[in-house]
């Protein structure tokens, strides 16, 4: 058999895959959507019995045949890449304090936030069932045994831990309560910056004893149910978030009660994408699961929804579909009622919370959520986003359900998120001024009106300061609905989340930055990366046309004479069809690339420093940052993320694990190779470990280096999204976030001096006999993190 290193794929790829070849397998399989142009990588294609492999593809009458040989990892491997899964050691803890605020509202007001609140959290369980099958169960263990220890004794969780009849060390009590709230922060055994499986520092005969210690058979029996997948990391694929047929976990692809495990119960990802096909037409999928019954070719479509038979259906009366796609006889029967509890409970504290909602608008957006959770519909939820989106500059901002697709390996179906915040007035006036100076920045950018919207209605934004974000993670900032067709025709809203974007802790370690760049970094990091976020959710995310056809026949560009593509100066062949979005043209890839989109917009208008005094940056103002060391931290800000996005980079499936820090990855590669090549260097002295690596960044060049290297990338990723061109954004987007093996090897160091992502706790809202709101806050620390679930009781 030939060589296939040799011959298909580049040989210092296999000699660096750091395994042996065991078998070979021969497939012939039907091509997918799209192909790459040179190779998957093993976890891309089925690598279940094995660490990792390699293919070479042969086209061969309308399918491609492809040899797939499958190696596994040595021990020594596998060792390495255990002892990067440990949960983090000492995570910077921060209070997400929003108190004085809320103190602020008015009655009806705090009433209003409170029910949201409660509403928000009560999707908690959602979003454990959606990251992994034994995340739920390890949710309950952990809440169980917190309450059993600090039952008998109102000292520190950790203070007990090391006394009898626990009697811990020091270290494997704190080991205890870090994953604890690293869990809980997460919402999940999976990292949610970065897909990968987290496993605690306290070894598991440790642990056992010490809940043994408890004298509770039930605790006992629940550390057993998920001890196996509390630490288990094998086999190797099983620590990466992903589709189910390439060993990757999910929640969003549940089993069959009756499934065996074997390939054929396995959902596969065409199998997903048929389905869709079928019944993303009439059934949206952002509220939904897909389960394959076993052994067959029968599916059940969940659909979230608090009563099992609703009043109003998406569907009408249509429940079933048939799949040709798979088999003539493959069926998908639809089912309502998953995540039944939460769901009901949700759409009751909504309908609650409607009773104080602030004008009709906000009332008619509640009623809409009531129904959307209550009775299952998606179409009521995009409804009540028309009205969220019409109700302007309300003092407590809100949004719910099932918004970001990033982490179903798909891209199509939404992780639970519920947002509840106080405006602050101060910080929004600065927003304001950046959204009434919005269309002249939009203008600047390298591409012509033909795809741009034809009139620019100037959006809300905020600066929120945040009371609850139930989900797996706080983003920074917000630009949603993320549904296209209320974008293009009615508009979005953009929100700063001001307290996530203050939290910081002292003396935080920043390597990868030069000695002589530190002082300043520390300085203007915060006030850079605001502007950042401002651009990034404002002209970033807030621009762009989907050159559609919007009904057969009726389209939104002149179809005789498409736009000029400013990338080869020819007319665009491609748009959207009938039916079609962004997400659904563009698949798993969509989110990132828009990411990367609105990041790349970020940077190329950073430069303008018109914009940078509408946040109080100008030439003379040393106190907030002068602008042209705002405009040098910005990019060097970039730099470094996209060095230390390696982090959430797996050299063996070489598959990206968190859709922003790819982005910025790519953006790091455009710096790096464009022109000469001097721009952004990357420098050490220490050609072993690399432990001196450190950006060199030369700031004289950022307007004719870097802003040029990024408007090149950033014209090509907007005019291919815009034109709907799937097979040359791929293309691109691929290639830019491929990882050469000149920058892989530095990744040993970024996972060696990576910092722990921080952990938010958040308080908690209750009334009283007397009607009057209390808004509990916890400690700012661990052990702060798992009473404030505790006495969330979800």
């Amino acid at each position: 058999m030939p060589r296939i290193c040799a011959t298909f794929l580049p040989v210092r790829w296999c000699q660096g895959s750091g395994g042996a070849f065991d078998n070979t397998k021969l497939v012939s399989l039907k091509p997918p959507r799209l192909w790459p142009t040179h190779f998957y990588p093993a976890a891309a294609v089925g690598g279940r019995r094995g660490f990792a492999g390699i293919i070479a593809l042969r086209k061969s009458s309308g399918y491609r045949r492809f040899r797939y040989r499958e190696f596994s990892a040595t021990a020594t491997t596998r060792q390495k890449m255990a002892s990067q899964l440990y949960a983090d050691s000492k995570a910077p803890v921060s209070l997400l304090t929003a108190k004085v605020h809320f103190e602020n509202l008015t009655q009806t007001e705090k009433l209003y936030a409170h029910h949201f609140s409660k509403a928000a959290h009560y999707g908690t369980r959602i979003v454990l069932r959606q990251v992994s099958p034994e995340s739920e169960a390890i949710f309950d263990f952990i809440l169980s045994f917190y309450g059993a220890v600090k039952a008998s004794s109102s000292a520190t969780f950790t203070s007990i831990l090391t006394g009898p009849p626990y009697s811990l060390s020091d270290e494997d009590a704190q080991n205890v309560v870090e994953y604890f709230s690293q869990f809980l922060g997460n919402l999940g055994n999976y990292k949610s910056f970065g897909d990968v499986k987290f496993i605690p520092r306290v070894s598991s005969s440790t642990l056992a004893g010490a809940v043994a210690a408890t004298g509770r058979e039930d605790l006992v029996q629940a550390l057993a149910k998920v001890e196996g997948a509390m630490y288990g990391t094998e086999p190797g694929a099983s620590v990466l978030l992903g589709y189910p047929e390439n060993g990757h976990v999910t929640g969003y692809y549940p089993a069959a009660p009756s499934s065996s495990s074997g390939d054929d119960d396995v959902i596969t990802k065409s199998e997903i994408e048929a389905i869709h096909d079928a019944v993303g037409g009439v059934y949206l999928p952002e509220n939904t699961r897909i389960v394959k019954e076993s052994g067959g070719d029968q599916f059940v479509l969940l659909v979230a929804s608090g009563v099992e038979a609703p009043k109003v259906i998406d569907g009408g009366v249509k429940t079933e579909f048939a799949v040709p796609a798979i088999s003539e006889s493959a069926k998908v029967t639809v089912k309502f009622g998953d995540h039944g509890r939460e769901m009901a409970l949700i759409a009751e504290s909504l309908g609650q919370a409607g009773a104080f909602a602030a004008n009709p608008t906000q009332k008619a957006m509640v009623d809409n959520y009531v129904v959307a959770f209550g009775q299952g519909s998606m179409q009521a939820h995009k409804d009540s986003q028309r009205h969220w989106v019409k109700d302007i500059g309300p003092t407590v901002e809100t949004n719910i359900g099932f918004i970001e697709t990033y982490r179903d390996p798909a891209g199509i179906r939404g992780e639970w998120e519920g947002l509840i915040a106080m405006v602050n007035a101060d910080r929004t006036r600065t927003f304001g001024a950046l959204v009434n100076s919005a269309k002249k920045y939009i203008d600047q950018l390298p591409w012509g009106k033909e795809f741009e919207k034809d009139v620019f209605t100037p959006p809300d934004f905020t600066s929120l300061e945040v009371m609850t974000f139930a989900g797996s993670g706080i983003p920074a900032g917000i630009n949603i609905p993320n549904y296209d067709d209320i974008r293009q025709t009615i508009g979005f809203k953009n929100v700063s989340l001001g307290n996530v974007l203050s939290a910081k802790s002292a003396n935080e370690k920043v390597p990868f930055v030069k000695e002589s760049d530190l002082a300043l970094f520390e300085a203007l990091r915060g006030p850079a990366f605001e502007v950042q976020v401002g651009i990034h959710e404002l002209l970033g995310h807030g621009s762009g046309k989907l050159l559609s056809e919007t009904a057969p026949g009726t389209f939104n560009f002149a179809k005789s004479s498409p736009p000029v593509s400013p990338i080869d100066g020819k007319p665009v062949s491609t748009y959207y069809r009938p039916g079609q979005t962004w997400a659904s043209v563009f698949g798993a890839l969509s989110g990132s690339y828009e990411e990367c989109r609105a990041e790349s917009v970020a940077m190329y208008l950073a430069t303008d420093k018109s914009l940078l005094e509408i946040f109080g940056h100008t030439e003379t103002s040393t106190e907030a940052g002068l602008a042209d060391d705002v405009i040098y931290i910005a990019y060097l800000t970039m730099a470094r993320a996209g060095l230390v996005a390696l982090e959430y980079w797996d050299p063996v499936s070489r598959k990206w694990g968190q859709p922003h820090m790819q982005a910025r990855f790519s953006i790091l590669k455009q710096f790096l190779e464009y022109g000469d090549g001097t721009f952004v260097k990357l420098t050490y002295s220490d050609a072993d470990t690399f432990d001196d690596l450190e950006i060199d960044l030369d700031r004289t060049k950022i307007l004719s280096h870097g802003r040029a290297a990024v408007g090149t990338y950033l014209q090509k990723l907007h005019v291919y999204k815009s034109s709907g061109d799937v097979v040359r954004g791929t293309e691109l987007y691929q290639d830019a976030t491929t990882v050469p093996a000149e920058l892989a090897r530095f990744r040993d160091v970024v996972v060696r001096k990576k910092m722990p992502r921080r952990q938010f706790v958040q308080g908690n809202t209750y009334v009283g006999q007397d009607g009057q709101i209390e808004y509990r806050e916890y400690e700012e620390s661990p052990e702060g993190m798992i009473k404030s679930f505790v006495e969330r009781a979800v």
